[in-house]
């Protein structure tokens, strides 16, 4: 690994737009090249960003050897067959949310990162907010007792547009997997993995999910109740419920300033931890710190983590009557 880590960008959409900008606060980072399948497209990107190589294809950026980690922001099917190549190429990985299409697709990836020895973790920021963290630490302290429950929910209003890939079934579109990952991986964050999973909600006309309403339930009475939407917007809020306790964490919850905690007997305290740029710098840290020092899974983003919220999405998916699919065809 180079002193300075070397980063590649596959996919300049919506959100690589503002993962990028957040590079400005990374120290020993630097984002070298970006791939799209529009060769213009990428020239676009790379000129309004600083970037030294734009790429026409993700099959020349895998093949890029001074590239060190990618950051994968293309559409959810997509994801499998790209990770696999970098993977094989020996490139580390961080990869949006959902991490894949399906639990087949992400346990595929996880095995081949683990037995190439090749650090990939699931861009989920949350876990990094400098709120979130201080929520663990709470938590692990006993400020609240044991966790009993989980409340989330993230909702948007959006307009169904059929062009629009939030709405495109065959990317992956719908409540599910662009917004239910947040709620799911913040409830698996605090309760680890439900022994149950129940689930409910509404279609667009074009078979992707609406709105969904989760349940998860473990064996020892603990449970997580969640709600998703592109239907209606929500708060964005989530509580943790415990035996002596509980925390507020404010809107919204996937990347919040303030949690409020409450413990019985005493007056509310509030905490604001704002996020360092736009918080998404948290995670591009994370990753840049792993490969320093030659780690090939982070510790609060494990990968057993995203397997498991792969998991509790697919299920949820199924008895809405959803089902997805990688695309092998993407390279």
């Amino acid at each position: 690994m180079t002193e300075e880590i070397r980063w590649g960008v596959v996919g300049p959409g919506r959100i690589a737009e503002k993962v990028v900008a957040d590079f400005a606060a990374v120290e020993g980072a630097l984002v070298v090249a970006v791939a799209s399948r529009s060769a213009d497209r990428a020239r676009d990107f790379a000129d309004r960003h600083g970037i030294e190589r734009a790429h026409g294809s993700y099959a020349e950026i895998l093949a890029d050897p001074d590239v060190d980690v990618l950051y994968v922001a293309t559409p959810h099917p997509q994801h499998h067959a790209i990770d696999l190549g970098a993977i094989a190429a020996g490139k580390a990985l961080l990869v949006e949310k959902a991490f894949t299409a399906t639990v087949a697709g992400a346990r595929e990836v996880v095995d081949a990162a683990r037995a190439a020895d090749v650090f990939v973790m699931e861009a989920m920021w949350t876990r990094f907010q400098p709120a979130v963290v201080r929520l663990r630490e709470l938590i692990a302290d006993g400020a609240i007792g044991e966790v009993r429950s989980v409340q989330a929910d993230l909702g948007v209003q959006r307009e169904f547009d059929a062009t629009d890939r939030l709405f495109a079934k065959e990317l992956g579109g719908g409540a599910l997997l662009d917004l239910g990952v947040y709620v799911v991986s913040f409830a698996q964050m605090l309760l680890g993995d439900p022994d149950t999973v129940t689930a409910t909600g509404s279609l667009f006309d074009n078979g992707v999910e609406a709105e969904a309403s989760l349940l998860l339930g473990y064996a020892d009475g603990r449970s997580a109740t969640l709600m998703t939407s592109l239907h209606n917007a929500l708060p964005g809020q989530a509580r943790v419920f415990g035996t002596a306790g509980w925390v507020d964490v404010l809107p919204r919850f996937h990347h919040p300033a303030t949690i409020v905690l409450h413990r019985v007997g005493a007056e509310p305290e509030e905490i604001t931890l704002p996020a360092l740029a736009s918080g998404y710098s948290h995670e591009l840290i994370e990753v840049t710190e792993c490969l320093r020092a030659g780690r090939t899974e982070s510790a609060v983003m494990p990968l057993a983590d995203t397997l498991a919220v792969q998991d509790v999405l697919e299920q949820a998916a199924a008895q809405l009557g959803v089902t997805f699919a990688e695309d092998p065809a993407v390279l």
